[in-house]
């Protein structure tokens, strides 16, 4: 049985989510978080995705606390942007990692996320795709038609899977859309209880041992609707502690330095970091698009002060299609959207 995919989550469920959620990450995490809220230490809540980026690097040389040994740093990690959306909802994160779709999500509505994109860590490559299960006999994106398909609803993922449905021809209630986070879609994969998947790494790698990529978020950017992992910062911190925000950028882009500079220990950072052999993460990280510090903050990506880049455009864009699939009630327009950029200082903040 087909059906349409749902409308987004009205913001009182997704504050009542974000209660429970951040709690349970907050209470798994080491006792540095409890160190966090205690003696007068300034502290940072920093969300972050087991997904080869920048902030591996940063997370596992402890270049931030190297950069601010005053505060206590948490680090969180989530599995999905509608869970990162959450937990600033419910204001326990100061920085994090999101895709630039929950992103769009997050500034639209009569009510958006206090925060502000501040960074790109990644643009979207071969390191988020769309797999049919072997022995589905689907050999392309139009085959999929009244299969089921799992994704994280509200991801990158589920903004570029839709996209390849509309490419295909296919509208949403065409085929049968499965909300599931990384780990529950490899299980689902595992017993058949799944035709598809739209999903990124590392689970990414698993489902393609057993099936057929059918296209990626590469393939689909290049096609006119790029996807990335940008880093949002709080508004409380913007206009509390901007210097955090500053240490915090200088230590990205150092890590973006790193993974060109010095592949091998980055690839030892990120293997470190996710529990796995070298290979993998080689392998892993070889499939992201990672910009220079330079490229970040050029016009052609996230711009400078008081000069927005082609980001903007992007995320604008990212709204119209998500209000045209009726994942959204209405698309943030230009205006709103640029208020949602935390440009000051950039790019002399990096050197």
């Amino acid at each position: 049985m087909s059906r349409t995919t749902p409308q987004g989550p009205s913001r009182r469920l997704l504050l009542a989510g974000a209660l429970a959620a951040v709690s349970a990450a907050v209470t798994g995490c080491s006792s540095d978080s409890e160190a966090s809220t205690s003696g007068g230490s300034k502290r940072l809540r920093i969300g972050y995705f087991a997904f080869p980026s920048g902030d591996l690097i940063v997370k596992n040389g402890r270049l931030l606390e190297k950069a601010l040994p005053d505060y206590t740093i948490t680090w969180i990690k989530f599995d999905s942007g509608a869970s990162v959306n959450q937990a600033f909802i419910g204001k326990s994160l100061d920085i994090a990692a999101l895709g630039s779709s929950p992103f769009a999500r997050g500034v639209s509505g009569a009510s958006p996320i206090p925060y502000k994109v501040a960074w790109i860590l990644d643009v979207a490559g071969e390191n988020e795709a769309l797999v049919a299960r072997e022995g589905t006999g689907i050999a392309d994106v139009a085959g999929l038609e009244g299969k089921k398909i799992a994704t994280p609803f509200a991801s990158t993922s589920h903004y570029s899977l839709l996209a390849a449905l509309e490419t295909a021809g296919l509208e949403p209630s065409d085929v049968q859309l499965i909300d599931l986070q990384p780990q529950p879609i490899l299980a689902a994969w595992q017993r058949g209880d799944i035709d598809a998947a739209y999903v990124w790494l590392p689970t990414l790698d698993e489902l393609r041992k057993t099936g057929t990529q059918l296209t990626s978020s590469k393939e689909i950017g290049a096609a006119g609707k790029p996807t990335l992992d940008l880093a949002v910062v709080s508004d409380d911190l913007i206009a509390e502690d901007p210097r955090a925000i500053d240490a915090w950028r200088k230590a990205e882009a150092e890590a973006l330095r790193l993974i060109a500079s010095d592949p091998d220990g980055s690839v030892k950072a990120v293997a470190a970091e996710l529990g796995i052999s070298t290979a993998d993460a080689r392998a892993q990280l070889s499939q992201g698009v990672f910009l220079t510090p330079e490229q970040v903050t050029s016009a052609d990506w996230l711009g400078t002060d008081g000069s927005p880049g082609k980001l903007l455009s992007y995320v604008t864009d990212t709204g119209r299609f998500l209000a045209g699939q009726k994942q959204i009630d209405s698309a943030p327009s230009e205006d709103v959207v640029r208020e949602a950029f935390h440009l000051q200082g950039l790019p002399d903040v990096l050197k």
